[in-house]
């Protein structure tokens, strides 16, 4: 039956058919598709809407990456220097050096950070910008993933390259939380400047620059970045070195050791008995000795019991000023071969 069918030729018009017959509903469906993008973009050009949610912000940023860029000459001719936000100090730093390959001035120049300006400059003609172009800081409407990834397209090496999945990514934290661009010079660079970018957020480390003993951070001779790696971190805790002892002997030095005569805790994290932020004790200390060293040091046998008011013992010269460290000076380490106790 199948062998007279094709002979006469009915299954061959029938498949000749069914082959017409799905081109043609595709072609439909791409023209149909087409028809909406091209909707939606004149709806957004006449009266762009603010995209509120995740999805119409991945709509709108999808939609401004098929735009036409533009020129500088074309951004400047309202960013001038009579605009809410000045732009013109960024032509006196780094990303404006057309002569540099690497620099946004020398490829698309501000559309390489904010993408094609085409419907940007249509809105603006309609009185209606919002949402029309890619803007960065708090208040914007682009989401911050977005922001950074302009960012991170050319700075996403040496210091950056730890950034995804560190503290202040995972926190939801933008290049330009922190960052100025359109400035002569970022304030955060400034070594007197930065301790109050990074304090609009770490406010209780900004008091304890504030107490008795403090790191020089609040007189500016001495920067956050100096011991943190704000970009990123290996588990280190947002450290420059591999650990906060590291860190701390890079400066200090004469407490790095190895020693003959090792202490524990000082050998092992200098902030079990320090804080490095500040503190209304001596030395950035925690507490006060006996009552730090008590803390690990049982007093049995030793004349070193919890001291208070009533049981100072009267005139012991153990007890002047209530300091181990009267008698054990080499707290962090001794290398004299009867400093087993730390005494010298």
């Amino acid at each position: 039956m199948f062998k007279k069918l094709v002979k006469s030729g009915v299954i061959g018009v029938a498949l000749l058919f069914m082959a017409t017959l799905a081109p043609s509903a595709a072609a439909e469906d791409e023209v149909k598709a087409a028809d909406e993008v091209k909707a939606v973009v004149e709806i957004d050009l006449k009266n762009p809407p603010l995209p509120k949610t995740l999805e119409e912000k991945a709509t709108r940023i999808e939609l401004l990456s098929k735009q036409k860029f533009k020129d500088a000459q074309t951004c400047v001719g309202c960013h001038d220097e009579q605009y809410e936000y000045p732009v013109f100090a960024l032509f006196k730093t780094k990303h404006a050096v057309v002569a540099d390959p690497r620099s946004p001035m020398a490829n698309q120049q501000c559309e390489s950070c904010h993408g094609p300006g085409t419907m940007h400059v249509k809105a603006k003609k309609q009185g209606k910008r919002s949402g029309t172009i890619i803007n960065f800081g708090k208040k914007s409407w682009t989401p911050v993933k977005q922001q950074n990834d302009m960012c991170l397209a050319c700075h996403q090496t040496h210091e950056r390259i730890e950034w995804r999945g560190s503290k202040h990514d995972f926190n939801g934290l933008a290049c330009t939380s922190c960052h100025k661009i359109h400035v002569a010079r970022d304030p955060i660079l400034d070594r007197e400047q930065q301790a109050r970018v990074c304090a609009n957020c770490h406010v209780d480390k900004q008091a304890k620059f504030f107490q008795l003993s403090h790191h020089p951070v609040r007189e500016g001779q001495m920067a956050c970045s100096e011991c943190h790696n704000v970009h990123g971190e290996d588990g280190s805790g947002l450290m420059v070195k591999a650990n906060t002892r590291a860190k701390c002997v890079s400066c200090h030095a004469e407490k790095r050791g190895p020693f003959l005569w090792e202490h524990a805790p000082a050998a092992e994290d200098c902030t079990l008995c320090h804080d490095p932020h500040g503190s209304n004790q001596p030395a950035l200390l925690k507490k006060r000795a006996p009552q730090l060293c008590q803390e690990c040091h049982d007093p049995a046998g030793h004349p070193g019991g919890s001291y208070g008011g009533a049981s100072l013992a009267a005139g012991s010269f153990y007890l002047q000023a209530k300091g181990c460290t009267n008698c054990h000076s080499a707290v962090h380490g001794s290398n004299h071969p009867a400093g087993m106790t730390l005494l010298r």
